[in-house]
């Protein structure tokens, strides 16, 4: 494992989903609290340094009309009814003005948005990553940002999924070939 170097000026968080309706649902290896808690962290300490952050979150229409719907042996979770606050990004994160706040249509955060714009219009070479789910919106951003040429780090203890089993397969087998999988307290370093 190499040591971990960052360059706040060219580096970029990129949350995703933290948002009051898949913050509320269960997952694991973590509980969504200690997620928001350890993103906070990285955010305060990134902005401190000048970096970028980018909350990112799904959305729907009211009708759900701009939803995918794929034929599924298990469908989404996200097709269910929501309440008015549900897309909105939780109180705790602090979301600043200088933020950047993008809204997704599905799983992964670069299709259909405007974010490799945004990362690239402010020299954004690396991006560190975390989020609900680790095997589906944080995975599907991870492999599109690998195929957008971006270096990525990838926030193990500040990612969950739906389960352990889920989590732990992308952490060991997927994301070790898309970037370096560090922890919070790594990333606080590499920014100190």
């Amino acid at each position: 494992m190499t040591n971990l170097v960052l360059d706040p000026s060219t580096t970029a968080l990129v949350v995703i989903d933290l948002q009051n309706g898949v913050v509320g649902m269960a997952t694991e290896p973590r509980r969504p609290d200690v997620i928001v808690a350890r993103t906070k962290q990285l955010a305060d300490a990134l902005r401190a340094k000048g970096g970028f952050i980018v909350w990112v979150r799904v959305a729907s229409a009211p009708d759900g009309q701009d939803m995918l719907r794929p034929l599924a042996d298990v469908p989404s979770p996200l097709a269910a009814a929501r309440p008015a606050n549900w897309s909105e990004i939780v109180a705790e994160l602090g979301v600043q003005p200088q933020d950047h706040l993008l809204t997704k249509k599905q799983w992964g955060a670069f299709y259909g948005t405007d974010l490799d714009l945004q990362l690239r219009r402010r020299g954004i070479q690396t991006l560190v990553l975390t989020g609900i789910a680790t095997c589906m919106g944080v995975e599907s951003t991870a492999r599109s940002a690998h195929e957008h040429g971006y270096q990525q780090v990838l926030v193990e203890d500040a990612m969950a999924s739906r389960s352990a089993a889920e989590h732990a397969h992308t952490i060991q087998l997927i994301f070790p070939r898309l970037g370096r999988v560090r922890t919070t307290d790594d990333v606080l370093a590499a920014l100190a």
